[in-house]
């Protein structure tokens, strides 16, 4: 495992849910050590309450607290619009609560006593994961913005080329001119922002969600 320290990067925020004060404690104080931000709070419900700033983060939720655990607050948390990694602990984890918190995409499942390095390690895993989410909605907003940009009949030379249909093809497919197609290709590839064919066939796979890579647009 990597002792690599997340904590170099401000615009982290680690956000801790745990009923227990010692525990929100301890941990608020080992990430200050490593120079990372925290927010602690005693139940799910005080964190939805919350008006969470615009940062990449993550969340450390306990399994077991009053009121609604940290397993069922997991299932709600897209209906509150919270999408974040999550890491959770517990001390009275088994493997049921682990395979069902894993499967609902938790970055790890800590059984306490852990490690503080393998939380530490969990932590930067999962904000990491965060920044590549931003960034991929980021990118998928400025390809959707130029797809709008396109009009109706560059769009269908788009999905043929994209397709792999040869400029002849597509002419002979739409009853134009080689010409004609060859100049709303042009168009698709300058308002795309794609230099290849290649970026256009990723811009495209990113815009119906088949390409779930984080991409570097061309500008």
């Amino acid at each position: 495992m990597s002792t690599t320290h997340p904590g170099d990067d401000p615009d982290t925020i680690v956000y801790i849910v745990d009923d227990d004060p010692s525990v929100r404690a301890g941990l608020a104080d080992l990430l200050a050590s490593v120079g990372l931000d925290s927010m602690s709070f005693p139940s799910a419900r005080h964190f939805v309450a919350f008006e969470r700033p615009n940062r990449i983060s993550c969340l450390v939720l306990d399994v077991r607290m009053p009121g609604l655990s940290g397993l069922d607050f997991q299932d709600e948390m897209a209906s509150h619009g919270i999408i974040m990694p999550t890491i959770f602990i517990t001390a009275h984890g088994d493997i049921p609560m682990s395979v069902r918190a894993m499967k609902a995409g938790a970055v790890e499942f800590l059984t306490k006593p852990f490690r503080d390095q393998d939380l530490l390690d969990a932590i930067q895993q999962a904000l990491l994961l965060d920044r590549q989410m931003r960034e991929g909605a980021e990118v998928q907003s400025v390809l959707l913005e130029r797809h709008a940009s396109l009009n109706a009949g560059e769009r269908v030379v788009m999905d043929l080329v994209v397709a792999g249909l040869l400029n002849k093809q597509i002419a002979s497919e739409l009853s134009l001119s080689e010409v004609t197609i060859k100049v709303r290709r042009g168009h698709v590839m300058r308002k795309m922002g794609a230099s290849s064919l290649a970026d256009l066939v990723r811009y495209a796979g990113r815009i119906d969600g088949s390409d779930q890579r984080v991409l570097k647009l061309k500008s």
